[in-house]
């Protein structure tokens, strides 16, 4: 692999992680969203864009008797991934794919999936300044599919009663919301709280059941830093030790703590 990686840990070292050392590299986004999905022994898992494998070997570790498949759509983030995926020992568990969403490979079976989670590129493309890096660019800006396609997709892998779990940007709930709209039900929105002053959610994560009817639900978010600076109790137990993240249930179920 001619580009540099650096070495690293996710999950307080329980997982090894290599990453380009510029261009794409792994925030705390992958971690919350594999925390956040509600997998059990013996379902199968989609993660749509991949990337370098982060959400995938997380929810891996947390749920080894789960079985995952990785798309990726760029060639060297694929290779990483499958890379990480052998050095983790998780052959047997997670298969990465190289492809295009726009034309799913033929392993992609619609209705075979009990999850599908994602982490789609956070930018609109009209609304972008795209990166000059290629792959930051392919990897935060929309290209091929926007985000209403990205998500038709995904809840096209679902089996009927199968849940979605994506993490994006809050500025696009709308746009999120309208996508999903008679495609899914129960749908949960956790904000996730930059801080307990006050600011606005960045990010959110969303989770949905095909074919429900539930109704909505705002749940009440999870706090990731303290007056201080440093993650939250709750924040850490997530991203240090691969604690559960279940949406929608009150401070003290799970990791979840109240904004403010």
């Amino acid at each position: 692999m001619a580009e540099d990686l650096t070495d690293d840990r996710l999950l307080n070292g329980r997982v090894r992680f290599k990453q380009p050392a510029a261009g794409y590299r792994v925030a705390i986004d992958p971690i919350l969203l594999a925390a956040a999905v509600p997998a059990k022994p013996g379902e199968r898992i989609l993660d749509v864009g991949a990337g370098t494998g982060a959400a995938s070997l997380c929810l891996a570790a947390r749920v080894p008797e789960c079985r995952l498949v990785g798309l990726e759509l760029q060639r060297d983030l694929h290779q990483i991934a499958c890379q990480n995926v052998q050095d983790n020992g998780r052959k047997h568990q997670i298969e990465m794919i190289w492809g295009d969403f726009t034309r799913p490979p033929p392993k992609l079976a619609a209705a075979s999936f009990d999850h599908v989670m994602t982490n789609p590129p956070h930018l609109a493309a009209e609304r972008a300044d795209r990166p000059i890096d290629r792959q930051r660019a392919l990897a935060h800006v929309e290209t091929g599919l926007d985000l209403a396609r990205w998500l038709a997709g995904c809840v096209v892998m679902l089996r009927p009663g199968g849940c979605l779990t994506l993490i994006h940007r809050a500025d696009r709930l709308g746009e999120i919301l309208a996508a999903l709209d008679k495609r899914v039900g129960g749908i949960v929105v956790q904000p996730l709280w930059p801080g307990a002053n006050g600011q606005p959610a960045k990010r959110i994560l969303l989770q949905a059941r095909k074919d429900s009817r539930a109704p909505l639900v705002l749940a009440q978010g999870l706090t990731l830093h303290a007056a201080d600076g440093r993650f939250t109790r709750p924040a850490e137990a997530i991203l240090r030790d691969g604690a559960p993240l279940p949406l929608g249930q009150p401070a003290g179920a799970g990791s979840a703590e109240a904004h403010g």
